[in-house]
This record gives C-alpha cells, structure tokens and sequence, in this order.
C-alpha cells in the first residue's frame, strides 16, 4: 500500500499509529511518539530522514503537541524530503501545527473526528438554554478537545449557518486559540464564544 505524506487528524493518537503500522506493512516504519514533540525530537527525525533506503520508508510524527521551535526545523525537511521517504504527521488538532506546516502536507481528517466535529447548535438562533446546554455537556473536554470544538464552532457559524461575524466575534475566536494555549479553564473559553452569539442576536 503506497501511501503520500500527509497530516492525520485523530483524538487517538497511539490508536492511529498501530493501524498504520498495520496498514504501511511490510513498509518500513519509524514512529516518533511523544505528549509534546520538541526540538531533540526533530533532530531524531531528521536523522532517521537521511538514512538512505530502497524501498519507501515512513516516519510518523505522533504528538499530542507540537512546539512550534520543532515544526519550524523540519519545515525544509516535509517540503523536500529525501528519496523514498514519506511523513506522516498524527495530532489532534490542526490547530496545534503551524500554517507553514499545514501548508506542505495535505490534511486528512478521521471520520471518526468529522462525526464528532458536526455540532447540532444553529448559531444564528442560539439562546441561553442552548448555551447552557451546549457548556453542561462539554464541562470536562480537554485543551485539545476544546480547541477542536473552536473549529467546529467557527466551521458551524461561517459554513453551514453562513454567518458574517462581528468584529468582536473574530477577535473572540481569535482570543479563544491563545487563551487555550495558556491553559485556560476550557468551559471558560467555551463559554464566552457562544455567549457572544446568544448577546448579538
């Protein structure tokens, strides 16, 4: 099975991992599985990349987080990569990857993830029995969890309910990212988004 390079998209991330290795079989696969991928893992990365192979080789970024010092080190490397190699990169959210490596590899989301990221709210008429019902059943979601659900959020208000955001809407999306990266209290962030849809009614 030849498979190209590209970003999977998956809460599960070890699950993931051993169906490609599964899947990838009798290829070569060298899978780099870590809570937070730093720097000393690029470098590992990177050397594995240079090793030269005959057959297709597949290296597996796997990472619940990714710094940012990380991804701009292999930026060359996904862009150009040697002969014979594929990446494939395994996170929980795009959000955690930067545009520049987003923009290199194709994202492909799993059809578990895009079950999940449909969310049953219309934005355009939220009131406050929603947003409390929508914050109870989303109490004790994760960083991760959360800031898929900003996506799913701003997929939802701009797609399927085709709304134009307020300033002060964007700005609040914008905040929602940044607040999650400083650990943030998730139901907090959740919160002020989805109130700002039931105030500008």
């Amino acid at each position: 099975m030849q498979v190209r390079s590209h970003i999977f998209i998956t809460s599960d991330i070890e699950e993931a991992l051993e169906r490609f290795k599964e899947e990838l079989h009798p290829h070569r696969v060298v899978a780099f599985l870590e809570d937070n991928f730093k720097i000393e893992h690029a470098k590992l990365v990177t050397a594995e990349a240079y090793i030269s192979e005959t057959q297709t080789k597949y290296i597996v970024l796997a990472a619940k987080e990714f710094t940012d010092v990380a991804q701009n080190s292999l930026l060359k490397l996904l862009e150009e990569p040697p002969s014979n190699i594929e990446f494939i990169i395994i996170s929980p959210t795009k959000s955690n990857l930067l545009p520049t490596v987003r923009s290199r590899l194709p994202i492909v989301q799993s059809e578990k993830e895009n079950a999940v990221r449909t969310l049953e709210l219309n934005l355009a008429k939220m009131d406050y029995q929603q947003v409390f019902a929508f914050l109870k059943e989303n109490a004790r979601v994760s960083k991760n969890e959360a800031k898929a659900l900003v996506e799913a959020l701003f997929y939802r208000a701009t797609v399927v309910d085709k709304l134009i955001l307020s300033e002060n809407q964007l700005d609040i999306f914008d905040k929602a990212y940044r607040l999650l990266d400083l650990n943030a209290r998730a139901q907090s962030v959740l919160a002020m988004l989805v109130m700002s849809f039931a105030r500008e009614r």
